[in-house]
């Protein structure tokens, strides 16, 4: 069995080259996405336009793309705060920009929660920094029994 944050090695189907990851051929779109825009428009920006112009892209390749979709988490029937993913991919996978140095353990336990808050299990946290970098997240359980989060619409 493993932890909520560790991902098991992928078996794969020799016939077909398929991964049994979950949601493995959008997140495979998205890193390939990511890289294009990377490597067109280098780092420096701010994370919004790289997240917009992964937007573009995506959308370009027939996904769904929302932006800066925002959610209210719930305690005991209080709102007690608000997030905002920067991308949710077919209402199946949240990605997180950065523009950092290096990703930080931190980005994946922020992009942890902000997945069992939503609900949905899979997450990409994308670091546009000088070197490309990409931390696959999954959450295999939902968030406590006591916090709730709905989507705003």
């Amino acid at each position: 069995m493993t932890s909520q944050n560790e991902v098991p090695e992928p078996t794969v189907d020799h016939e077909s080259g398929e991964s049994e990851f979950l949601h493995a051929e959008t997140t495979r779109v998205i890193i390939g996405a990511f890289y294009a825009l990377h490597n067109e428009l280098g780092f420096g920006f701010l994370e919004a336009v790289y997240a917009n112009g992964l937007a573009v892209l995506l959308r370009n390749a027939g996904y769904r793309v929302d932006r800066e979709v925002e959610f209210n988490i719930e305690f005991h029937g209080e709102i007690i705060g608000r997030y905002r993913a920067d991308l949710i991919v077919d209402d199946k996978v949240i990605v997180e920009t950065k523009c950092a140095r290096t990703l930080d353990p931190l980005h994946s336990a922020q992009l942890l929660n902000y997945l069992r808050a939503s609900g949905l299990a899979v997450g990409l946290v994308l670091n546009f920094g000088h070197s490309a970098e990409i931390k696959r997240v999954v959450s295999t359980r939902r968030g406590p029994r006591s916090i709730k989060a709905s989507r705003i619409v």
